[in-house]
């Protein structure tokens, strides 16, 4: 069956007439009609500061100090860079949802083929599931450090399990309602959380003996650079997803727009939110070791702010979820589960109550598994990064860079099948990442054989993965769209909008 006659296989149930009408988005995978677009590129602003307002933050922030023996001008260092490094990953791959108006995963399809994309489609959605549980179980201590405070409620298993389905279901409502009450609710959590942060940084200001937070010595470069790994792993996280939230912009909305309210969005939280767990753990050191990662802010900040401070990051962390579920919606429909986007979100939200439980009940340290997981989960995203940058990058000449028909068509033939659904040279380059980035990885349970050179010890396995991935993918022959007949025109190079 040749392209033309092939059947375009929906991958998801389409909307009526226009998914934006009403507050409860009904479009799921399938691309978004240039008609249909209306937003602005300065709307990611709140969405990248929601998609940071975490109080792991101040804990990764500690950690810098305790652990990476840094001191207050390296961890700011740190943040700016590893704030300017993955999130301008992030503006650069949101990009790509303007082009094409689809979820990111989505779009992979005409990277690595229709069948292709299952495979590191496959590892960004368990990645995807393993933070997910992460922020809820960050989200059911926050809630339980409130009860704490404000009602003298100690923690138990019965309260862990009501807290952490309390975080999940509203989690699980908020991300089913889609686009339209996300971008409500990050705005006004913008305002909240900046106002409480100020307030933090006001008493901090006050109350810390600056003269110890100063007088500490500077850490080792080699510790500099592993600290820029492990905040960046945040933000190579939401590379894959950056297209989700750019896919309703219009496609002559400013590149350079996009990829500056991205990383402004985030730098905005990330880089003092580093900081002020650096002065935290200057003064309680025990701080990054706490049994879990927000109960100490019971003892850094007086009741008076820490209730309100937490009640306003657990909004926060709410909304990291929502937006998490929200795009792991999309990424569930690309690999094929038949159920509207609200509620393929119901298979993540499962997963990570199951998975929230068994980190709370059963793991003995919240910090190491949670430093584990960002150091994995950087290399898995990192290896479908630099196929898909490559990708992009030879797309930006194009006239029509994504065939929105071809997104959606799943028969033999269609434009993006390649080679028995394979874009072998795409699936090359990301298997031969994978696997080199692993050899430079070192976690609690795994060491790689090349774990001990320079760049493992910087903890740079992440960036070796990108690069791998880009340098493979783009001397390989280039692959070869099965493109309709006429289509042609497609690929005359255009000036870059």
């Amino acid at each position: 069956m040749d392209h033309a006659t092939a059947p375009a296989t929906a991958d998801a149930t389409a909307p009526a007439s226009s998914s934006e009408e009403g507050a409860i988005e009904t479009r799921g995978i399938e691309p978004v009609p240039e008609h249909e677009r209306h937003g602005r590129a300065r709307e990611l602003f709140p969405t990248w500061v929601a998609a940071n307002i975490s109080v792991l933050l101040l804990t990764m922030g500690a950690g810098l100090v305790v652990f990476n023996g840094l001191s207050l001008w390296q961890v700011l260092l740190v943040g700016v860079c590893a704030s300017a490094v993955s999130y301008g990953m992030v503006g650069v791959v949101s990009l790509a949802g303007k082009w094409g108006g689809a979820p990111g995963l989505m779009l992979s399809r005409a990277t690595f083929g229709v069948r292709g994309n299952y495979f590191p489609g496959m590892i960004l959605w368990i990645a995807r599931f393993g933070w997910e549980t992460i922020n809820a179980v960050t989200g059911a201590y926050a809630m339980l450090t409130v009860l704490d405070l404000l009602f003298g409620i100690e923690s138990n298993t019965p309260l862990i399990v009501v807290t952490l389905f309390a975080f999940v279901a509203c989690t699980f409502l908020v991300s089913g309602m889609g686009r339209k009450v996300l971008a409500v609710c990050n705005k006004w959590s913008t305002y909240l959380f900046g106002a409480f942060s100020v307030l933090v940084l006001g008493y901090l200001i006050a109350n810390v003996d600056w003269d110890k937070v100063f007088s500490r010595p500077s850490g080792s470069t080699s510790m500099l650079i592993a600290g820029i790994g492990t905040i960046a792993a945040g933000g190579i996280s939401w590379i894959p997803s950056g297209p989700d939230f750019t896919r309703y912009l219009p496609g002559n909305t400013s590149s350079r727009a996009i990829v500056g309210t991205t990383v402004s969005g985030a730098a905005v939280v990330v880089v003092p939110m580093v900081l002020m767990g650096a002065v935290m753990a200057a003064v309680t050191p025990d701080l990054a070791s706490a049994p879990d990662p927000v109960s100490f802010l019971g003892d850094v900040l007086p009741k008076w702010l820490a209730v309100p401070y937490l009640i306003t990051a657990l909004v926060g962390m709410l909304l990291i979820n929502s937006l998490s579920m929200y795009s792991a919606g999309f990424t569930a429909q690309t690999m094929g589960v038949k159920l509207p986007r609200a509620m393929a979100v119901s298979i993540n939200a499962i997963i990570s109550l199951v998975g929230g439980l068994i980190l709370m009940l059963v793991a003995e340290s919240f910090l190491s598994s949670f430093i584990t997981f960002l150091t994995l989960l950087a290399v898995s995203f990192s290896a479908w990064i630099g196929v898909f940058l490559v990708d992009m990058a030879r797309r930006r000449g194009l006239a029509v860079k994504y065939d929105a028909d071809a997104l959606t068509d799943t028969g033999r033939g269609g434009r993006y099948w390649y080679v028995g659904g394979f874009c072998w040279q795409a699936m090359a380059a990301w298997l031969v990442a994978l696997a080199t980035g692993l050899c430079f990885t070192k976690v609690d349970w795994f060491t790689g054989p090349l774990a001990d050179t320079w760049l493992g010890r910087n903890g740079l396995g992440w960036a070796v993965t990108i690069v791998i991935a880009a340098a493979v993918f783009a001397v390989l022959p280039k692959p070869r769209e099965n493109a309709p007949a006429g289509a042609a025109a497609d690929r005359e190079p255009v000036s870059q909008v």
